[in-house]
């Protein structure tokens, strides 16, 4: 029973531990649920006795209807019995499996959120998403019929063997013994060949979803290229891979229920053959022969089922698996043990000869060295690709430093936990990414703590209440999928909003205004400047008349710091911020010649 990097062993091992919950309510509902199992199979195992001895009174005193009735009577109590144990039993299990499948679930989202940033950058969202669906679906589904199918199914078997052998037999229990081993041997490996086809059709669907999702996530892409067929033939290419496993699982399940269904038959009719001859001899009554029929039909019907029901445990498995390799991924970033809190004083940063590389061979960060002390503003300027965006990454923690340290007011950030870093750091990002709810929601989103008047007064502070308050809604208004509702200046006006709600006593600006247009780039600046001031501030900029008024301009250049200085040193120095400087108004002064009605404050070195 092995699958991938998990065999079904461990998954089952894996899902046990959550079979005896520490909640002592849930555990009495365990022993509640596995007695009721008990006494269902119990009855159950003594129905057909009842019946055997209905047959033959009415056989051999048909004329004593009283008794006759008695025993029907009892025989009717018995099955109400038989089947009140069975749904009691799911009655009290119920909320045992359903914790234990949201627990699970519970983890799995707390372990993703846990693992590194390099591992989300290399997922698949959509196929992920149906990883933990099916996954804890599978939960549900293995639970239940594992401890109250194939469990009670095997109990029921051992005793009525051991009933045939008491009361007939050593030929009767051999022949429904073998009969039950052969079936259940037949079931378990064809259906472990079958489980091949469940796999490839999980995989074409995960990877159906995928593109779908991804597709449509990018609508406006898709329709900017004119690339709607491209999609359909991706889509269209792992269903066709999903339907040709589909259609061979099918066959295959054909191919399990016949031979199944040959095995039950014979089995049926050998056993049956030695009752009617044992009647026949007189050694075995009318009722006996009923009782031997009785007792193979009520095994066979579960066993018919535990077909069906093993199979779909598989997919479950199957379904699990990936689910609970999640839950194994190690987490790049981790707190130390006993790790402390970070104490924030003023809110002085520094690194201090940091190197980074993402891959052994590709190294971003060189020897790094600098200093924001508490209240100033310094920016960060280069080419792309220079390893900017890499140092609010490491900020933050996403990553670790391969050799260095960074630091927030002298404690390496490593050292302390991550929620204190991040508590103590805001973020304007050049693409704010919004969640699809409200307006109100998502600029609570740095504090989720604080009350509405709060969040009208980071709007007013950001330079959005007035637009918010125009709106039909108001705070109300949804803001769409990743926040496409609102125009590049709005998001990044809920972005500050948000950041000053936090009220972080660092700040990082990474490319805040890089995708703007001249006028909105002007206006955010505006409220950029008045949220950093007597905060500590690092800001990442492309277009340098952003950072002309920073406290010191550090310039990057292949993973280095090439130059470092005031933006009145830098000119001076006729370098490589001199050079980027002529560049940038070079190219300005060809827009506003182009377009003359656009004007462009970036013309100003200030």
């Amino acid at each position: 029973m092995t699958s991938g990097h998990r065999n079904h062993w461990q998954t089952l091992g894996t899902l046990s531990n959550y079979l005896w919950p520490k909640d002592s309510g849930l555990r009495v509902r365990v022993v509640i649920a596995m007695v009721s199992l008990a006494l269902a199979k119990l009855v159950n195992v003594y129905v057909p006795f009842l019946y055997k001895r209905a047959v033959d009174e009415l056989t051999g005193q048909p004329h004593l209807f009283r008794i006759v009735a008695l025993t029907i009577g009892a025989y009717g109590l018995a099955r109400i019995l038989s089947q009140f144990f069975g749904e009691f039993r799911d009655f009290v299990f119920a909320k045992v499996a359903q914790r234990a499948q949201r627990v699970v679930a519970l983890q799995t989202f707390e372990h993703l959120h846990r693992l590194s940033l390099r591992f989300h950058i290399e997922r698949q969202t959509g196929g992920l998403s149906r990883v933990i669906e099916r996954g804890t679906r599978g939960i549900q589904f293995v639970l239940s019929f594992m401890l109250f199918n194939i469990l009670p199914t095997l109990l029921e078997i051992l005793l009525v063997t051991g009933i045939l052998y008491y009361k007939f037999n050593f030929a009767f229990a051999a022949v429904t013994f073998t009969t039950i081993f052969i079936y259940i041997t037949y079931t378990l490996s064809i259906t472990d060949w079958r489980v091949k086809y469940r796999r490839a059709m999980n995989e074409k669907d995960t990877e159906a979803n995928t593109k779908a999702i991804d597709s449509l996530l990018n609508y406006e892409t898709v329709k900017y290229f004119g690339n709607e067929e491209h999609e359909f033939r991706r889509f269209d290419h792992a269903m066709k891979g999903y339907e040709k496993a589909a259609v061979q699982s099918q066959t295959t399940l054909s191919v399990l229920n016949v031979g199944q269904g040959v095995i039950i038959g014979v089995g049926l009719v050998s056993v049956m053959a030695m009752a009617a001859n044992g009647v026949v001899k007189g050694d075995l009554t009318v009722g006996d022969f009923v009782l031997v029929n009785t007792f193979l039909i009520q095994l066979y019907l579960p066993l018919n089922f535990l077909g069906f029901v093993y199979r779909e445990m598989k997919q479950g498995l199957v379904d699990m698996e990936k689910m609970f390799e999640l839950l194994a991924i190690h987490a790049e970033i981790q707190d130390e043990p006993n790790a402390s809190a970070l104490q924030l004083r003023e809110g002085e940063v520094e690194f201090r000869d940091v190197s980074f590389r993402y891959h052994p061979e590709r190294p971003i960060l060189k020897h790094i060295s600098f200093k924001v002390p508490a209240g100033k503003t310094v920016a960060v300027v280069g080419p792309s690709g220079s390893g900017k965006s890499t140092l609010s990454r490491l900020l933050f923690r996403f990553y670790e430093v391969n050799e260095g340290q960074i630091l927030i007011d002298g404690q390496d950030i490593r050292k302390v936990t991550q929620k204190s870093v991040r508590a103590a750091i805001g973020i304007v990002p050049q693409d704010t990414v919004l969640f699809n709810d409200t307006i109100e929601y998502n600029i609570r989103y740095g504090n989720t703590h604080l009350a509405h008047e709060d969040v009208e007064g980071a709007a007013r502070h950001a330079k959005i209440d007035a637009f918010i308050k125009s709106l039909p809604d108001g705070y109300q208004s949804m803001v769409g999928e990743r926040g496409l509702k609102l125009s590049g200046g709005e998001k990044q006006r809920v972005a500050i909003a948000r950041a000053i709600l936090k009220d972080p006593k660092v700040l990082l600006f990474d490319e805040a205004t890089s995708a703007l247009d001249s006028k909105t780039e002007k206006e955010i600046q505006a409220s950029l400047d008045e949220v950093a001031r007597e905060r500590t501030a690092i800001v990442i900029a492309h277009r340098l008349s952003t950072v002309v008024d920073a406290d010191e301009i550090l310039v990057l250049k292949d993973g280095e710091i090439v130059e470092r200085g005031r933006h009145s040193d830098l000119l001076a120095a006729k370098g490589e911020y001199a050079s980027m400087w002529k560049r940038q108004q070079e190219a300005d002064a060809r827009a506003l010649s182009q377009h003359p009605e656009i004007g462009n404050p970036r013309l100003s070195p200030a």
